[in-house]
């Protein structure tokens, strides 16, 4: 039986350096639609600097946690039924749809906040996939640092889980050849990082 071994990451994830956001070029219109923001135009000015969102035809669908970021960080404007929201309304809004929220926004911003590269991965069964810093998005063969280096779910520190549940994120993570971090949320919004790898005796 394969043994898993909990180890602290102690690689570029787990640096303290601060990144600085990118500077704010043009602050983009979007419109609230769920559990997305949409932008239909100037959204090269979000997605190229920091591949934020998803580009579907003439569109840009940004998941709740970089809206909100974004939001946060004065790039974009949002808009629901006419009216413009502000950080609170529009982190509650994500709140009420999704109860994991806090603790996902917050690994979300801790990891941009540290300069990587950070795609949702739902299709994954993960919470985010992470690259290294200085990878760039694209289409074809990869080189195998432009892969996704790390999985990431993002956990509350009162968080139990069984051993099949550690057994499947472990597989999930070998099967794409990345490594699997947990981000761990204290109460007091803190993130610590703890890699889970398997060793075969």
């Amino acid at each position: 039986m394969s043994k898993k071994n909990k180890e602290r990451d102690t690689e570029d994830i787990e640096s303290n350096e601060y990144v600085e956001p990118e500077p704010v070029k043009e602050i983009v219109d979007c419109t609230l639609e769920e559990n997305k923001a949409v932008a239909t135009e100037k959204s090269e000015y979000i997605y190229e600097p920091g591949y934020y969102g998803k580009q579907l035809g003439g569109r840009l669908e940004l998941a709740l946690v970089e809206a909100v970021l974004l939001l946060k960080r004065g790039r974009i404007r949002v808009v629901f039924q006419g009216k413009q929201m502000d950080f609170k309304s529009l982190y509650d809004h994500a709140a009420s749809l999704d109860k994991r929220f806090p603790e996902r926004y917050r690994v979300y911003e801790d990891l941009r906040e540290r300069g990587l590269l950070v795609r949702t991965g739902f299709k994954f069964g993960c919470d985010f996939r992470v690259y290294e810093r200085g990878v760039q998005l694209k289409k074809g063969p990869k080189s195998a640092k432009e892969h996704t280096k790390w999985i990431v779910f993002c956990v509350p520190e009162d968080y139990t889980m069984s051993f099949q549940e550690l057994s499947r994120s472990v597989r999930l993570a070998h099967n794409i050849r990345a490594r699997m971090l947990w981000a761990i949320v204290d109460n007091e919004g803190d993130v610590t990082y703890y890699q889970i790898t398997r060793h075969k005796p």
